[in-house]
């Protein structure tokens, strides 16, 4: 072993590299934290083995191993069809799914196994259980989902995105506040200093306001419909512009509906968030947690449409975290319009002094370490010492 390496390991480690599975898969909202969480463990231990499990159908199949990380797949049904007429299958898969976990963790030596939540997170604490390992659960809403309350279960190890969870938590579970795990590029974000060659490098023009309408990594139908309407008011306008992430399925055909407009671009992914967010004055989007935190973090102003159909309304509750300190707006699902956005942006977009003041980030802190703070819980949970890391603000700080 290399002097160099000592710090990264506790005197009880010897020589053993560290070993983690983690479950994330399904949509950006789990993935991304997921990578934030394996760079941070590579941090604190460069030899780290890390993998991840998820399924055959969710954008892991292309981000996990793009970043450099091994995917195994599970099959796995989401929790969702608990509650209808295949509900008898769940237990059948979730068993089936854990079981192959138990065999990924045992080949691969692992230690511990993380679920960052969604359906396919699960089968990695199932499969920790079977194999008689510790397990970290982490919470990145702001109201538990189905995924995870039952994860919970099978282990005393919570980790929380949101303190605001707590309430939403069973009488007698603990959970610690780490904050939401955010990539490298968007937990440094500086978006004054970017701002320049961000609006440059999008094609923004001198003296326009750009409005980013971001449907989340696989688009929202109702989000486009809204912003195309919006195009086709504002179509006239030279003082600004939208930028609307369509997801891989509307693309075609939002692009060739927009092939004649002057203020309007569709695209449908975004790898630069941390430009698009530098170069954007206003942001129309859903309320899933990663979105909420990055918002909450960087500090752009925002219109929040939560998704209807989100288990226990969670993504309402994960906008007033930013509604309550003045940061946002929330306009229902049936009230996303372009008629109706009109009004609420019209008057916004004609008033700096307020944008500016739903700019200032709600919580500039609590998310930027959250990855390392969820390393370290994962390293004492296996009886690892980790190097102190400022604590999260406890509760969003309220603009005045």
């Amino acid at each position: 072993m290399r002097t160099g390496d000592l710090k990264h390991l506790d005197e009880g480690s010897g020589d053993r590299p560290l070993s983690v599975l983690i479950g994330a898969g399904g949509t950006g909202g789990h993935i991304y934290p997921g990578l934030a969480l394996a760079d941070a463990l590579r941090r604190a231990d460069p030899r780290a083995v890390i993998s991840f499990v998820g399924t055959a159908r969710g954008l892991e199949t292309r981000l996990i191993p793009a970043a450099g990380y091994r995917l195994h797949t599970v099959e796995m049904i989401p929790f969702d069809a608990a509650l209808g007429p295949r509900h008898f299958l769940l237990p059948v898969a979730l068993l089936a799914s854990g079981r192959r976990c138990r065999e990924i963790l045992r080949a691969q030596g692992a230690q511990i196994a993380v679920g960052m939540g969604g359906y396919p997170s699960a089968p990695a604490i199932v499969g920790a259980r079977l194999a008689g390992l510790p397990s970290v659960v982490h919470e990145s809403n702001a109201v538990p989902g189905r995924a995870n309350r039952f994860a919970a279960r099978l282990t005393p190890h919570l980790a929380l995105a949101f303190d605001r969870t707590r309430d939403h938590l069973p009488a007698g579970v603990t959970a610690e506040t780490v904050g939401m795990p955010l990539v490298g590029a968007l937990a440094t974000l500086d978006r004054a200093a970017l701002r320049t060659e961000a609006r440059a490098r999008l094609g923004v023009p001198r003296g326009a306001r750009l409005i980013l309408v971001n449907g989340g990594s696989l688009g929202a139908t109702r989000l486009t419909e809204a912003a195309l309407m919006l195009a086709e008011r504002w179509r006239a306008r030279t003082d600004v512009r939208l930028l609307i992430k369509t997801g891989p399925t509307a693309f075609d055909a939002v692009r060739a509906e927009l092939a004649d407009s002057p203020v309007a671009e569709a695209v449908a992914y975004l790898d630069r968030m941390d430009l698009a967010y530098a170069a954007a004055d206003l942001v129309i989007c859903r309320a899933g947690s990663a979105t909420v935190a990055e918002l909450a973090t960087i500090g752009v102003p925002a219109v929040l449409v939560p998704y209807p159909h989100a288990p226990h309304d969670h993504q309402t509750h994960n906008a007033r975290v930013l509604c309550d300190a003045g940061a946002g707006l929330l306009v229902p699902d049936a009230d996303c319009t372009g008629e109706h956005l009109a009004g609420l942006l019209e008057p916004l977009l004609a008033d700096p002094l307020r944008l500016a003041a739903m700019a200032r980030p709600v919580e500039p802190g609590t998310h930027t370490h959250a990855a390392d703070r969820l390393a370290a819980k994962v390293l004492r949970t296996i009886g690892r010492t980790a190097h102190p890391i400022p604590e999260p603000a406890q509760q969003a700080r309220k603009i005045a």
